[in-house]
């Protein structure tokens, strides 16, 4: 009989969180105990692979995991627009936060 492929625990593995530890990260980005608990670390994650690890797999080692991530992280941040923030990378929606909050753009 086949059973269908079971998802490696990805948030509650033991070296996942040995990794947030040493990063000082905490484990948990909503509030504790609810429905929200991890979302937004969940959607990440799901963006990640969908838009990276499936689509390039097989991967041969870890190494080419690492260097492609951080290349991928890196067009994420800088030159993927999101609709969400009105078509700007993350950089640049940072970017006017930040100038909004010091008052060096009008806002509204």
């Amino acid at each position: 009989m086949l059973h269908p492929p079971v998802e490696p625990g990805q948030y509650t593995s033991f070296a996942f969180t040995s990794r947030l530890i040493e990063a000082g990260v905490d484990g948990s980005v909503g509030s504790v105990g609810d429905a929200y608990d991890n979302a937004l670390a969940e959607s990440q994650i799901g963006i990640y692979k969908t838009e990276l690890i499936r689509p390039e797999g097989p991967w041969r080692d870890v190494e080419h995991v690492e260097l492609a991530t951080l290349t991928w992280v890196d067009w994420f941040n800088h030159e993927r627009t999101h609709e969400s923030i009105d078509d700007l990378t993350p950089i640049q929606a940072e970017e006017v936060h930040y100038a909004a909050r010091n008052g060096l753009i009008p806002t509204g």
